[in-house]
């Protein structure tokens, strides 16, 4: 049986994107996204990373800003890397989809080039 990888979000940008470029030229933004849960009077708030490429990235450098909210579609991935003799790991959402919510005059859909 085929396996899934398939994440989707609906958050508000916490974190402003961090736009740069592959030695290849190729942008690449990473951003945070806040999303919430309600279970009873309980509420949680989850952070979640979002990597965003190509023209995708371009666009959510130029129009995301905190606060705004973000329906993300992508996938999970986990890197890692050795620090003081540690590895640690952080797992992030690689969007192929970014839809902005929110303002009319701005791009609603920006699908992953």
């Amino acid at each position: 049986m085929p396996s899934v990888n398939k994440v989707i979000l609906i958050g508000n940008v916490g974190k402003e994107p961090e736009m740069r470029y592959t030695p290849n030229g190729v942008a690449v933004a990473d951003f945070s996204i806040a999303c919430n849960s309600k279970f009873g009077e309980q509420e949680t708030t989850e952070w979640v990373t979002i990597t965003a490429w190509k023209k995708t990235a371009e666009l959510c450098n130029q129009y995301l800003k905190k606060g705004r909210q973000v329906y993300v579609e992508g996938r999970l991935q986990t890197d890692s890397w050795e620090h003081e003799g540690v590895t640690r790991y952080k797992t992030k959402v690689v969007a192929n989809t970014v839809l902005f919510l929110g303002g009319k005059s701005e791009p609603e859909d920006v699908p992953f080039d």
